[in-house]
């Protein structure tokens, strides 16, 4: 988005459309079965071609005249997701270090202000506009907020370190300099897919900051099974794919695409628009999902680097989960239709013996679970911050 005015008054009217959801996984995984499930999106038709997507790294610099995007129709089409919302709230940057700054929605009601707020980040390729069918409803009894990560949306787009450990502490540095710039002495903390990842990995580094950490269906925890152990083994032509799309990035294929891009997401992610029927019967859904994913990559790259073969988490959080401060209560919430490993929750229970663990099965929604049963998601999740002053 154009940095244009720094903060907007939005009172939400409604529209018979819908909103949300983006999940994406890996374009070299995306032609195989979901061992880490679908964290991410079947882009199997965007990428196929290696020689295709190694191009997309050297034309960063004409892809507005390529794709059919911009930074004001991505503003434009969160906007229209947005719309259906009820509940006054604001927008703003949150001015960070190194000049970056996170694109933020505050919902803040004098009546709840004193409640202790509710943090909400997305997942892989997501942003703010994906919790359009969340946002009312949570925010009546205390504040919430939600940005787009560092690297998506219309925050700033920076270079990531290579290193997964490194690119990491970014993510976390920039979620913990927004805290402070806004102001909040501790908050609950909820991440859906990638953003469960690192909201699991900023209560390890800022416990003091954290009332209770909410995983829903969270990317990056269990370890990459040996070879010869999957549950479901990869057929060779499957690994050799694999081994050739490796070094490009998620989403480059889509980049490529160019004119195309947008109706290629309408095509390959039917399901998004059937989500959110309820609120859109047009293109809004993927047309947001699209002008998320075609600008310059920056959260992509780094989480491309924090990943290994088919979507694995180099620094898998099971291995660090039981690090956590004891007195932070857990809760993991899953779509009983996932095909996320769903294994986790129980481990991280096993693990903090003495802690407070909660798992909670949405049923009949899949990874997208805030999307697939909103009513069901909501009401979950309100109890859930019942138990936070």
């Amino acid at each position: 988005m154009a940095e244009g005015p720094e903060t907007s008054m939005e009172t939400g009217t409604k529209k018979s459309n819908t909103p949300h959801c983006l999940g994406f996984r890996l374009v070299h995984r995306a032609l195989v079965p979901c061992c880490q499930g679908s964290c991410l999106v079947d882009w199997c038709m965007l990428s196929c071609s290696p020689v295709i997507a190694s191009l997309s790294w050297g034309i960063t610099s004409w892809l507005p005249s390529w794709c059919p995007t911009s930074l004001c129709k991505l503003e434009e089409a969160e906007q229209r997701m947005l719309q259906p919302i009820h509940s006054k709230f604001y927008k703003k940057f949150v001015h960070i270090s190194s000049d970056n700054k996170l694109w933020t929605l505050v919902f803040s009601d004098t009546s709840v202000e004193h409640k202790t707020p509710l943090v909400l980040l997305h997942g892989f390729g997501g942003g703010v506009g994906l919790w359009t069918m969340n946002l009312d409803a949570l925010s009546q009894q205390r504040p919430v907020y939600a940005l787009d990560l560092l690297g998506f949306g219309q925050s700033s787009r920076p270079h990531f370190s290579i290193d997964a450990h490194e690119a990491e502490t970014q993510f976390v540095e920039s979620v913990e300099e927004w805290r402070e710039k806004l102001g909040l002495e501790s908050v609950i903390l909820l991440g859906h897919n990638l953003g469960g990842y690192l909201a699991a990995a900023y209560s390890l580094k800022y416990p003091s900051r954290v009332k209770h950490l909410i995983l829903v269906e969270p990317w990056g925890f269990p370890e990459c099974p040996e070879a010869g152990v999957e549950d479901r083994p990869f057929p060779v032509w499957i690994k050799v794919l694999g081994a050739v799309l490796s070094p490009f990035n998620p989403l480059a294929g889509l980049r490529l695409a160019g004119p195309l891009g947008p109706r290629l997401v309408q095509i390959v992610r039917p399901d998004f628009k059937k989500k959110y029927t309820t609120l859109f019967n047009d293109n809004t859904v993927t047309d947001y999902i699209y002008h998320l994913n075609v600008q310059i990559p920056s959260g992509e790259t780094a989480f491309k680097n924090m990943t290994i073969s088919y979507g694995w988490a180099k620094r898998p959080m099971l291995q660090r989960i039981g690090l956590i401060r004891s007195d932070i209560p857990i809760t993991v919430i899953y779509g009983s239709r996932s095909s996320l490993d769903g294994h986790s929750g129980n481990s991280i229970r096993e693990m903090r013996p003495n802690s407070h663990v909660e798992l909670i099965a949405i049923r009949g929604a899949g990874h997208y679970v805030f999307a697939d049963q909103p009513e069901d998601f909501n009401h979950r999740l309100l109890r859930v911050c019942e138990t936070v002053s």
